[in-house]
């Protein structure tokens, strides 16, 4: 029997580094639809035709780690027209750490990061997170 993959053991790779993240979201992509009807067609209805595609953000969310900058420092890079674009891959693993599906992620960079809440009687882990905007998405279903 086959059963469906599960989606908690997975990886993300940016500048050839794996950083682990608790969450990925985002990973969706769209096909706007245009609509046209000239005015001598026989049919009452607009024919539909498949138009540019359009991508979401993609968050990610980790958890806040001491001395560890390389999160902020993307995000520091990006000024006004100077953008340090990058390739981002985003693995679902089998039970071996092979990739079964496969996310790339076309020049990436970051458009928000979010710091984690505080909260004096609180008992969760501190989770930072990170939206990144992108000019593409293929999945690859290994």
């Amino acid at each position: 029997m086959s059963y469906p993959l599960s989606k908690f053991h997975f990886q993300v790779e940016w500048a050839g580094t794996n950083i682990g993240f608790t969450e990925v979201s985002g990973l969706d992509v769209e096909t706007e639809v245009i609509e046209y009807r000239h005015g001598a067609s026989p049919e009452y209805s607009k024919t539909k035709m498949p138009g540019m595609q359009k991508f979401s953000n993609i968050t990610l969310k980790r958890g806040t780690f001491a001395s560890d900058n390389e999160f902020y420092a993307w995000w520091n890079s990006v000024q006004l027209n100077q953008i340090e674009r990058r390739d981002i891959t985003i693995s679902l693993l089998n039970e071996e750490h092979e990739p079964v599906v496969v996310w790339k992620v076309k020049n990436a960079w970051p458009t928000k990061v979010q710091s984690t809440d505080l909260k004096a009687d609180g008992n969760e882990v501190a989770i930072e997170s990170m939206e990144l905007v992108h000019e593409g998405l293929s999945i690859q279903n290994e």
